[in-house]
């Protein structure tokens, strides 16, 4: 079975017969499923796919996924939420009992990103005796207006959005600051407008990330990202690959770069979409033969370039090096430990939370937050040697 012998995603296929076997109790109650990468091997697809079926096993919280351990088949007696629903009682409940509540907009998360800001959140909510109400876009802005519609209608005392990409803000944001309604951004700003948000200094961590790899000898580095979309932390990631260059006195050439996949979006994660940037990738590096370096900008487009490497008979790092932004934990054995640029996730959905408590009681809080992000070497980068596609 692979990616392509139907027209049904291959990442359903999996989910459909991992859920068939937990309800079937082939897989019982507390027992590890298999891993991303034993599925991918199990199924001859990509770590992206299996890791989109397992993620949507959570979903439905057939398994829970615990970090540096694996994945776990749920126990139905624990009650555990959905996390793509609220959680928290009615509106009228939380108006008569006087709890402060605050609603969450993401994308979505998983274990490369998202996860530990909700940790952080949830952890900060406790410490303030309040409550967290969590709902998902997807990446998609049209669930985004409506999220931010119906947590009013709950009647949530704040707000923090985890923006989705795009060219721009969503009117339904506009219009939290126009009304200042306590509201905090987190990942991104609004570029012009009040609007309080919290990220990483994601130009510093990739220029670190960037001089990284000048320092193993790489000169001729490929850039990986989808469409910027004026999204302000591809913004400063790429200004901050484009410095680390002009400290360094290296030139940019921008024909190595490749700013247009698009798979690893919320709203193009298919089959065809991941084999369209697969193939991308294969023929830029084959018509680009001095790259001996890849920055991905986020984890899963960097599995789609060990992909794209390793199809073409080449090794990482020994032939090509790769780094990208953010990484799962692979402590104990579990995935492959790309060198990654770690975002301190905790810490800013802490902040995130105490922000927008301090915004609902009157208080200043500062208009744009940003945390130093950690660089963690892995086993995908190198010094540099000859690129065998030479």
């Amino acid at each position: 079975m692979t990616e392509s012998t139907s027209s049904k995603p291959m990442y359903e296929k999996i989910f459909d017969e991992v859920k068939e076997s937990i309800l079937t109790e082939a897989y019982k109650p507390g027992e590890r499923v298999p891993s991303e990468k034993e599925l991918a091997e199990t199924y001859k697809v990509s770590r992206i796919t299996s890791k989109k079926a397992l993620e949507m096993l959570a979903a439905e919280r057939l398994i829970v996924r615990k970090p540096g351990r694996g994945s776990f088949v749920a126990d139905a007696s624990t009650g555990l939420p959905d996390p793509g629903m609220n959680i928290t009682t009615p509106a009228a409940m939380k108006i008569h009992s006087g709890d402060k509540t605050v609603g969450l907009i993401i994308t979505d998360f998983g274990n490369s990103y998202g996860t530990g800001l909700i940790y952080g959140m949830e952890q900060a909510s406790r410490d303030s005796d309040c409550f967290l109400v969590l709902r998902r876009t997807f990446g998609i802005p049209e669930n985004e207006e409506q999220a931010i519609q119906k947590l009013l209608k709950l009647g949530v005392d704040g707000l923090i959005i985890f923006p989705a990409q795009g060219e721009y803000f969503n009117a339904e944001i506009l219009k939290l600051v126009i009304r200042r309604f306590p509201l905090v951004l987190v990942d991104r700003h609004l570029k012009g407008v009040a609007a309080a948000s919290i990220s990483s200094n994601n130009l510093e961590a990739a220029l670190d990330a960037t001089e990284y790899l000048f320092d193993l000898g790489h000169s001729h580095i490929s850039f990986l990202s989808p469409p910027p979309v004026d999204t302000t932390a591809v913004e400063d990631r790429i200004e901050g690959f484009i410095q680390a260059h002009a400290q360094r006195g290296v030139v940019v050439d921008k024909e190595l770069w490749v700013s247009d996949l698009t798979s690893t979006l919320p709203k193009s994660f298919n089959t065809d979409n991941i084999e369209r940037d697969l193939s991308r990738l294969v023929t830029h590096l084959q018509s680009h033969p001095s790259i001996t370096a890849l920055f991905a900008i986020e984890y899963n487009i960097a599995l789609l370039a060990k992909t794209a490497v390793e199809r073409l008979g080449l090794r990482v790092p020994e032939d090509i090096s790769i780094i990208c932004f953010d990484s799962p934990p692979t402590h104990l054995g579990s995935g492959y430990a790309f060198t990654h640029m770690r975002q301190n996730e905790e810490e800013m959905g802490r902040i995130a939370l105490e922000n927008v408590l301090s915004i609902m009681n009157g208080q200043s809080v500062p208009n744009k937050v940003m945390l130093e992000a950690e660089l963690v070497p892995g086993n995908s980068t190198g010094p540099v040697r000859h690129n065998k596609l030479l």
